[in-house]
């Protein structure tokens, strides 16, 4: 096989640890990465593209011989970079615009996953003009908390979990008020809550093939204990000891090769990453939500583990043969430490000097995603979320220590991160 160049979109941590795993390939010719950061510029070579341009990224991929293009973020999917670069020729792993709408559109996925008997919660849509219809609606809910949704992308700010009435009255004028949320609120979805652990499982499709990675467990608030703000999420590790076999073989029975074939019976195909948002309730696991892309941090703990060749699979993929595809997975489990501006997610300083990450051990890996370099070579912070230390231990608790020993090295000014990613899976696979 010819060697294949590849553009990779993003900046993230997340795209960090896809030009990581794509780099170590042997079919790899060129990647490109846009726009980078500077993990990704250690790996390939970072351009300046205006992402959103879609015409702008096909004409650079017509002009450097891209064989390839791997999307990172959700944004673009959404709006539909996918069938634009499709159109002129151009291979891209990634779901169409209309199948991204299970991310992009919360209304959409419930609708699929009712009209398709896919568990999860019960639940209610309004448009804009039917706001006083909503609030009539919270006025007569008795059944607390409440889950208010803004249908649309909303940089995660668009999910309100309202303990009471008057909270959930809150959340409602808020988005529709906020700047920031009302254009993702032209729809809203109120749902009941969950109980449970959530878990994050992630698939690999072609199309009309689908096939479980791995699965996580992120640590979306900003203090230990899960308490505090939400954010991007802080940490995570895989796998969990939340889903055995049975559970693994339950989801892919119950969720995702129902969804496979809703989206095939839509007329929407279904190609990339599946990102299910699971809660493992008492009646078993219901889908909180679906994104169309792997999640960040909880890519960076899957992709190490992964010891297939990840551009031999992704090209499989685009080609809708993953049915023919090996897929070896690592038994290890692999701990994730986000280390964050302190003050993230509200307001925080950028600009402060990194140091420590040349006393690591060569057996842990940093992703980068907060970052910048100065023309003096200086790595400093541009972010809220800065890096993401991962480390691999035959067991959960050696993952844990392995990489929190790492993480004490690392320093900066207001450096901040949770000192108990991976606890609360401890709690399970370590109980008496």
């Amino acid at each position: 096989m010819e060697s294949l160049n590849v553009l990779l979109i993003g900046s993230g941590g997340r795209e960090h640890a896809l030009a990581w795993s794509i780099s170590k390939s042997p079919l790899l010719g060129n990647l490109y990465i846009a726009p980078g950061n500077p993990g990704t510029n250690d790996l390939g070579v970072n351009v300046d593209l205006d992402v959103n341009n879609f015409e702008e990224v096909a004409e650079f991929c017509e002009a450097t011989d891209i064989h390839l293009v791997v999307v990172g973020p959700e944004q673009p999917l959404v709006d539909g970079i996918t069938d634009y670069l499709e159109d002129e020729g151009i291979k891209v792993f990634g779901p169409s615009k209309n199948a991204a709408q299970l991310e992009g559109s919360k209304s959409f996925a419930k609708a699929i996953m009712e009209e398709y008997d896919i568990p999860t919660a019960s639940y209610t849509t309004f448009n804009r003009h039917e706001w006083s219809q909503a609030e009539e609606y919270i006025n007569q809910n008795e059944t607390y908390p409440l889950v208010l949704k803004a249908d649309g992308l909303a940089a995660g700010k668009g999910v309100f979990v309202c303990d009471n009435r008057e909270e959930a009255m809150e959340a409602l004028a808020m988005m529709n008020d906020d700047v920031n949320l009302s254009s993702a609120s032209y729809r809203i979805v109120i749902e009941e809550f969950l109980s449970g652990e959530e878990v994050s499982l992630f698939a690999i499709c072609d199309g009309e093939t689908a096939r479980i990675i791995m699965h996580a467990q992120d640590h979306k608030r900003i203090g230990d204990g899960d308490k505090g703000l939400n954010t991007g999420g802080m940490g995570a590790y895989a796998p969990t000891p939340l889903l055995d076999q049975d559970g693994l073989n339950q989801i892919d029975e119950t969720i995702i090769k129902p969804m496979m074939a809703a989206m095939i019976e839509e007329g929407l195909p279904y190609k990339g990453i599946l990102y299910c948002g699971l809660m493992m309730t008492d009646q078993g696991p219901k889908v909180i939500e679906f994104n169309c892309r792997f999640g960040d941090p909880e890519c960076q703990v899957m992709l190490p583990a992964i010891k297939s060749d990840l551009l031999e699979l992704l090209m499989t993929c685009v080609n809708g043969k993953l049915s023919y595809a090996s897929l070896d997975i690592d038994t290890g489990f692999y701990t994730g430490v986000v280390i964050a501006s302190k003050g993230y997610p509200q307001v925080y300083e950028k600009g402060k000097k990194i140091v420590g990450l040349d006393m690591l051990s060569e057996d842990v890996l940093v992703f980068q995603s907060g970052t910048y370099r100065t023309d003096n070579g200086d790595l400093l912070t541009s972010g809220g979320r800065v890096l993401c230390v991962v480390g691999r231990g035959n067991t959960l608790r050696e993952s844990i220590s392995k990489t929190y020993a790492e993480v004490e090295k690392i320093d900066f000014e207001n450096i901040y991160y949770r000192r108990d990613i991976g606890a609360k899976g401890l709690r399970r696979v370590e109980q008496p």
